[in-house]
C-alpha cells in the first residue's frame, strides 16, 4: 500500500511508533470522522493516540512578486517495507523544477513526475528510496519543487499576499528579498536568512488544518542575518517511557537528525540524559553504530561521513534512566525534570491517569491503554522544567488487571 504525502500534510507514521502500539485507536473511523456537518458544526475526531504529530518539515520560499510561484523544501518520512515515497501536488497548483535527494548521502534520487490516475488536474512525484525501508528504520527523502498557484500567492498593488491552509507540523515561510512583513496571523519565530530575507518559523501542534495569511510590502531596509536558529527545523523528539514509580526506571528513546560535517556524530543529549545501556541506531539502515567516549563526549561512527550540505544522519538513541526526578509521593506518581528540544512525550505506566501538568501539553491514550502527555516547546529556549502528576486508576478501562 502506497503512502501519499502532501506538502504540508504528512500521512506516514514511522514504524517505530506503529511497532509500539501507538497507531490509531479502535473505535475511530466512522464513529469519529472529524470535519464539519452540513450546518458548519464540528464533528468529533478520533481520540489522540499518536505520541508525536506529523514529522515532515516544509519550507515555502516566495519567489519574485508577480510570479505567483514559491519554492518548496519538503522532508517526508516512510515506514518499513516501503520502496518509494509518493508526494502529490495540491489541486490547482502547477508543479515544476522537481529535485529529489537522499539525505543520507546527499546524492540525487530517481523519481518521476506524472499525472495522478483518474484525477485530471492532479500530478505526483514518485521518488524511489535508495533501499527498501528496513524493519526498525525510517525512510526519508529531500524534495525541492516549485509551485505556481495564483490562489495562494498574489499581489495587492506593490504588496504581496500569501494565503494557504497548512496541515504540516514544522513549517517555514521565507519572503522575497526586499520585502518586510506587514502582518502574519500565526505566532511565529522571525529570523533573517544569510542573504537578508525575512523568514517565519513556526509549528502547528495539532497537525490539523491551519489557515495562514501573510501580507508583506516592499522595503529599502537592509536586514542583517539574524543569529536565531530555526528551532522548528530541528526534528528532535524524545520519549520518556515510565516504568512503575516504585522502580524509578525510565526508558528513553530520542530520534533526531545531525547535519554537522564529519565522520562521526557527537551525542550531545548524553550531557543531560545519563543513559544506562545506551544504544545508537542509524535509522536509514536500522543498523547499530559503534560509539566511543573521547574528550568528555560520546561519539557515534557514521557509515557514511557527512561532507555535503544536503546530507544528514538520522539517529535513534535509546537507554534507561533511574531516579532522575521520577518517584511515588503520597500515592501520587510524580515526574519532574528539565527537558530539552521541541518535542517531548511522557508515557505513563498502565493503570495511571494524568492529574496535573505544569506546562502546556496535549494528553492522549495509546492503543495499549496507557495515558501519555505530549509537550510542545514553542519558545526559543531549548530547555524548560516540567512536573507531571498522575493518580492510580481504581477501576475502568485504564486499570491494569
Amino acid at each position: 500500500m502506497k503512502n501519499v504525502l502532501l506538502a504540508g500534510g504528512l500521512f506516514v507514521i514511522p514504524a517505530l511508533l506503529l511497532g509500539q502500539g501507538r497507531g490509531a485507536p479502535a473505535g475511530g473511523g466512522a464513529q469519529f470522522p472529524g470535519g464539519t456537518n452540513p450546518d458548519g458544526s464540528l464533528r468529533p475526531s478520533a481520540p489522540v493516540s499518536r505520541l508525536f504529530t506529523q514529522d515532515a518539515y516544509t519550507q515555502y520560499e516566495l519567489l519574485e512578486p508577480g510570479s505567483e510561484s514559491f519554492r518548496i523544501t519538503f522532508l517526508p518520512e516512510a515506514r518499513p517495507g516501503e520502496t518509494e515515497i509518493v508526494n502529490a501536488t495540491r489541486g490547482g497548483s502547477e508543479g515544476s523544477g522537481v529535485e529529489v535527494y537522499d539525505p543520507r548521502t546527499g546524492d540525487p534520487l530517481k523519481f518521476t513526475y506524472e499525472p495522478i490516475p483518474n484525477e485530471p488536474d492532479g500530478h505526483q512525484i514518485r521518488a524511489q528510496l535508495p533501499i527498501k525501508v528496513p524493519e526498525g528504520g525510517i525512510g526519508r527523502v529531500l524534495i525541492h519543487k516549485t509551485y505556481k498557484d495564483p490562489r495562494t500567492y498574489m499581489t495587492n498593488g506593490k504588496d504581496i499576499v500569501w494565503v494557504r491552509s497548512l496541515s504540516g507540523y514544522r513549517l517555514g515561510v521565507v519572503l522575497p528579498k526586499g520585502y518586510a512583513f506587514m502582518s502574519s496571523n500565526v505566532a511565529a519565530q522571525l529570523t533573517t536568512t544569510a542573504d537578508g530575507r525575512l523568514k517565519l518559523a513556526f509549528a502547528n501542534p495539532s497537525g490539523q488544518s491551519n489557515p495562514v495569511t501573510i501580507h508583506a510590502r516592499p522595503t529599502s531596509t537592509v536586514f542583517p542575518p539574524a543569529k536565531f536558529e530555526d528551532m522548528f527545523f530541528d526534528d528532535i523528539k524524545t520519549v520518556y517511557d515510565l516504568d512503575t514509580p516504585e522502580s524509578g526506571r525510565i526508558a528513553v528513546e530520542q530520534i533526531y537528525s545531525d547535519y554537522r560535517k564529519g565522520p562521526r556524530a557527537r551525542l550531545d543529549s548524553l550531557s543531560y540524559l545519563p543513559l544506562q545501556d545506551m544504544n545508537v541506531i542509524d535509522l536509514d539502515t536500522a543498523k547499530e553504530l559503534k560509539t566511543v567516549r573521547e574528550r568528555g563526549a560520546t561519539w557515534a561512527t557514521l557509515d557514511v561521513p557527512i561532507d555535503k550540505d544536503k546530507q544528514s544522519a538520522h539517529l535513534k538513541v535509546t537507554g534507561t534512566l533511574r531516579g532522575a526526578g521520577y518517584t511515588l509521593l503520597r500515592d501520587q506518581l510524580v515526574f519532574q525534570r528539565t527537558v530539552k528540544g521541541l518535542r517531548n512525550t511522557v508515557v505513563l505506566p498502565k493503570g495511571w491517569e494524568v492529574s496535573g501538568v505544569s506546562q502546556s501539553a496535549t494528553v492522549g491514550t495509546d492503543r495499549s491503554g496507557r495515558a501519555f502527555v505530549s509537550l510542545i516547546n514553542l519558545n526559543a529556549e531549548n530547555h524548560y522544567s516540567v512536573t507531571i502528576r498522575a493518580s492510580r486508576a481504581t477501576g475502568g478501562a485504564g486499570t491494569e488487571r
